[in-house]
């Protein structure tokens, strides 16, 4: 068996698909509580499984080629985010490999990186530079980033006086000026009001249309068929549909209304 790992690897540096999952699985305690953290693993070590697991993944295989836009389907608590994060290498699995042949934009949780404490201007700088932007990068797309997120006004105010809308918005346009080549997005599109979701939109679209490759979490189908031509349909941890959007949102849709009587 591989040894379980998510391994990032410089865009340009190594050949074959840029996403490429092999036999993925983690498991989780029953109160969807990860048994350890990142941090616990460091200073305690593994410890072996408590009763009362279960596996949020199961033997997960694919493979998404650079350009592709993929969306992952299922209802909820059926694996979705949770391998969102090990793709972006947040978390680590129990079982098999993750290896991601480009850099990533991750959004996942917009405002993660985000100090309450600090200005938006200051977070800007401070997320952008976590990402890998140099301080002359930072300042090149500032003005472009305050106009998306529209928080000029606001640019001195500390973060946790934000309502939640505006640390979003500000999360997203720092998140979506990176120049990644991968962009795993996570329901990000369901939150602000409608003209923001607009704007979300058409960058979404800029950014597949630049050959952005898209790891997608939706449940709206309109979305899905919007942004992503491949659908992985994941039941229970497990992988039981990928191909066409259009038929692995059939089969999501046939599997839910058997399931409800229909």
């Amino acid at each position: 068996m591989a040894v379980p790992s998510t391994t990032q690897t410089a865009p340009g540096t190594a050949e074959g698909p840029v996403i490429e999952v092999r036999n993925l699985g983690i498991e989780f305690q029953q109160n969807r509580k990860r048994r350890l953290s990142v941090r616990e693993m460091l200073f305690t070590g593994r410890s072996s499984s408590p009763a009362g697991t279960f596996w949020a993944l199961k033997d997960v295989s694919f493979d998404v080629s650079a350009g592709e836009g993929v969306g992952l389907i299922g209802a909820n608590g059926c694996g979705k985010s949770t391998l969102l994060r090990l793709v972006a290498g947040v978390m680590l699995p129990d079982t098999g490999t993750v290896t991601v042949r480009q850099g990533v934009a991750p959004l996942i949780e917009l405002t993660g990186g985000f100090l309450g404490d600090l200005t938006a201007r200051d977070n800007i700088y401070l997320t952008a530079g976590l990402h890998g932007l140099s301080r002359e990068q930072v300042e090149e797309r500032f003005d472009e980033i305050v106009d998306f997120a529209e928080v000029r006004d606001r640019l001195d105010t500390p973060f946790r006086h934000y309502s939640s809308g505006m640390q979003v918005r500000l999360g997203f346009a720092v998140v979506t000026t990176l120049d990644e080549p991968v962009i795993l997005v996570d329901e990000v599109l369901a939150v602000g009001d409608r003209a923001f979701r607009e704007k979300c939109y058409t960058r979404m679209e800029e950014l597949i249309g630049a050959g952005r490759t898209l790891l997608f979490v939706s449940h709206s189908e309109k979305d899905l068929k919007r942004f992503c031509t491949r659908g992985i349909y994941l039941r229970k941890g497990e992988v039981v549909a990928d191909g066409g959007i259009e038929e692995s949102f059939k089969a999501y849709v046939k599997d839910s209304d058997k399931a409800s009587g229909k």
